[in-house]
């Protein structure tokens, strides 16, 4: 679609990180292939990722949360050209408070919020999720820092720390299947069973 690639080139030039070209193949792929009627988002963004879920999953209806506001009202603008707002529930604040007062169940939860959250969201987002759906989290090697070596810049170190205690949290779940791709930057995909 022209205007999802006009999406994705303002993201480009605002610096405003968004799904890389070959986690959007396998987001698509995915939902066409597992059809989620309720969808979670954390990470709005520019509306870019969300868009592409209903896109592709034309019985669904998103619950999308973004703490920034400009970011927010850039989004609202992408579902409302693609005439996808009546399927959408956008929520303007902090998932790390927003997702304690969410109360419906989730067929998938598309986890691309800030990553040194991901560890201090999940136990909240296994409650969310229905026995079977999934979390598929984005970004898990954070610029490949994550599988490199035990040294990381002061700056980056409680990102890199707290993704390795999402993957072992993730990887030792006995109420989870857990995979996690080379794809993009890291995608792990967390099934309910």
């Amino acid at each position: 679609m022209k205007y999802l690639e006009k999406i994705k080139n303002i993201a480009k030039e605002n610096h405003i990180p968004i799904i890389k070209d070959d986690g959007c193949d396998f987001l698509i792929e995915f939902c066409k292939q597992q059809r989620p009627k309720k969808i979670l988002e954390i990470g709005t963004a520019v509306g870019y990722s969300g868009s592409l879920m209903l896109l592709n999953c034309p019985d669904s209806k998103l619950t999308t949360i973004e703490i920034n506001e400009q970011s927010f009202n850039v989004a609202k603008n992408t579902f409302l050209t693609l005439n996808l707002t009546d399927r959408v529930n956008q929520i303007l604040g902090d998932a790390k408070s927003v997702i304690k007062d969410l109360n419906q169940k989730y067929d998938l939860i598309f986890l691309d919020g800030p990553k040194g959250q991901y560890i201090f969201y999940y136990d909240y987002l296994k409650k969310l999720l229905n026995s079977g759906g999934h979390i598929i989290a984005d970004n898990v090697y954070f610029h490949g820092l994550v599988k490199g070596p035990e040294f990381v810049k002061h700056k980056l170190r409680t990102i890199v720390v707290n993704l390795r205690n999402f993957i072992q949290t993730i990887q030792n779940d006995n109420e989870v299947e857990t995979q996690i791709l080379d794809i993009g930057d890291g995608i792990a995909i967390i099934k309910k069973k």
